[in-house]
């Protein structure tokens, strides 16, 4: 009597092949979302640090004020979370030097900068202050609050909520960028 063997795959061949390939395919969404999220945290960083650089450029334009004491300087008095809403729009729109003097020309600088803080960042928040002591090695993060001494360099602080991972709630703002203005 002969004998006839199947060529072919069994059953189980197929289910753990399957298994590997949901497995891979599993890997490959995950690495796919991580990429999404670290691309996004990038291009907020990478804008971050064009604001900064534009406000302390703004700031070094604007002599006039910036020679205020610091209790009168508009730039230091920036505190601003978009939490709080839409800024308020300044008395005067200061395009094109039409007219404007230096204090209406700070105003017109702070709005488009936290007009720019609103508009591009998920719960973001800037502040403009005197700081010694930017980082703070108790958080192992930049802080938020300013310790400030008439010869401590000025600093802008820029920061934005962060998505929230499934099942966590978000984290507050937090300063991810923090520049000194030169000067």
């Amino acid at each position: 009597m002969q004998r006839c063997f199947a060529k072919g795959f069994t059953l189980v061949e197929v289910l753990v092949a399957m298994f590997v390939l949901a497995v891979g395919a599993l890997g490959a969404a995950a690495t796919q979302a991580t990429v999404a999220r670290l691309r996004e945290q990038a291009a907020l960083e990478s804008e971050a640090v064009q604001l900064a650089a534009s406000l302390s450029a703004r700031m070094l334009a604007n002599p006039a004020q910036m020679a205020l004491p610091d209790a009168a300087n508009p730039y230091l008095q920036l505190d601003y979370d978009a939490d709080d809403g839409a800024p308020d729009a300044p008395p005067m729109q200061c395009f094109g030097g039409a007219g404007c003097n230096a204090a209406s020309l700070a105003q017109f600088d702070l709005y488009e900068t936290a007009q720019r803080v609103h508009q591009a960042f998920p719960g973001g928040r800037i502040a403009v202050c005197r700081d010694a002591t930017v980082w703070n090695p108790a958080l192992q993060a930049p802080d938020w609050d300013c310790v400030s001494s008439a010869q401590a360099p000025i600093v802008i602080k820029l920061g934005w909520r962060m998505h929230a991972r499934q099942g966590q709630p978000a984290s507050g703002a937090h300063a991810f960028v923090t520049m000194v203005v030169p000067g």
